[in-house]
């Protein structure tokens, strides 16, 4: 990592580098009171089910938001939608076999951040602030690092990194394989800043990687509260760091990571929905209808709540996925040519 990485991270500024995360084009409660509550289909679209592809397995977040989703969407508007999983690559599988798909509006895609990272790193990869059309992000969150409950080598961040710093390279910790993503990069922060050596064990599939802390098998784990909450929840998994500028009230006993020295600004997950930017436009502006509704539909509100989703406004429409996606495409491109990669 170039000399003066750090610095060139904290210089972005909390305002300038979390200011497109914090707020989108309009509040999601002035948006779900008067979004109009039915919309007429246009020349009978949809006449069957939707199809939503699924960059990822259907245990980690993307697959409990995709199913939340689909069923708000369902519930209101009365259509069904079959979720597809394709897993692998970090999302890139998934968005592969979605821009080969029919570009008819009967396909949808969810996806994360790992779309706009991807784009940002090499310029040839779908921009889904260009190539696609966001139909609405629904989820906008941070990062932990977790522990055990029953953990006893160590019980806290301080704690944790002294028993780090003695293994000599040889501690794990569970994470995404894709170099690049946010969890990665975040990593780099964290281990460079903290001057830790710990071996990243990859999973693509959030089922394998929470069992791999739950068995013993890695030391600590990096996820978002949300994905974890039943683990949380049950008491087998806690939280020792959180990666914000500030503590959430929900976790108001776990420290920041810019409390334990480290002052780069954090890089945030979101995910959302998505159709191809060539979809007839009637049909786009229907899913737009659709998308933005179940957003507001109770079962969906109450699934964000469950999942930690509201500490952080998680609300955009199209106007304000785009900026939100442009923001971190620029921020990630940034970041990228800080950390000396080959920015194409």
């Amino acid at each position: 990592m170039k000399t003066g990485y750090f610095n060139k991270i904290a210089a972005f500024g909390f305002a300038t580098a979390l200011s497109f995360f914090m707020a989108g084009t309009a509040s999601a409660a002035f948006e779900c009171k008067n979004k109009q509550t039915s919309m007429a289909k246009p020349s009978g679209f949809p006449s069957r089910a939707l199809t939503m592809i699924v960059p990822y397995g259907p245990a980690g977040g993307s697959g409990q938001i995709a199913a939340a989703m689909a069923e708000a969407v369902t519930g209101h508007s009365g259509v069904s939608i079959n979720r597809d999983h394709k897993p692998g690559g970090s999302g890139t599988v998934g968005m592969t076999a979605y821009m080969s798909a029919p570009a008819d509006g009967y396909t949808v895609l969810e996806h994360i951040d790992d779309a706009s990272s991807a784009h940002a790193l090499d310029s040839s990869r779908p921009n889904p602030a260009v190539d696609l059309i966001p139909l609405v992000i629904s989820q906008v969150t941070f990062s932990q690092i977790y522990i055990r409950t029953n953990e006893t080598r160590y019980n806290d961040w301080q704690s944790y990194v002294k028993w780090v710093k003695a293994q000599n390279g040889k501690s794990t910790i569970a994470n995404v394989s894709k170099e690049g993503s946010m969890e990665r990069v975040t990593m780099k922060f964290i281990t460079e800043a903290a001057g830790l050596k710990i071996q990243q064990i990859s999973f693509d599939k959030g089922a394998p990687r929470y069992g791999s802390l739950l068995g013993g098998q890695v030391d600590a784990l990096f996820e978002q509260p949300g994905d974890v909450r039943k683990f949380l929840d049950a008491g087998k998994f806690k939280p020792i760091l959180t990666i914000f500028n500030e503590r959430p009230s929900v976790f108001a006993d776990v420290p920041s990571h810019r409390e334990m020295g480290m002052t780069f600004e954090p890089l945030l997950r979101f995910r959302g929905f998505y159709v191809h930017a060539n979809a007839p436009a009637d049909r786009v502006k229907w899913l737009q209808w659709a998308f933005q509704r179940g957003y507001c539909q109770d079962s969906y509100q109450k699934f964000n709540e469950s999942k930690f989703m509201t500490v952080i406004d998680s609300y955009r429409d199209t106007a304000g996925a785009r900026e939100l996606i442009r923001g971190s495409i620029a921020q990630y491109r940034d970041v990228y040519k800080a950390m000396g990669l080959d920015v194409k």
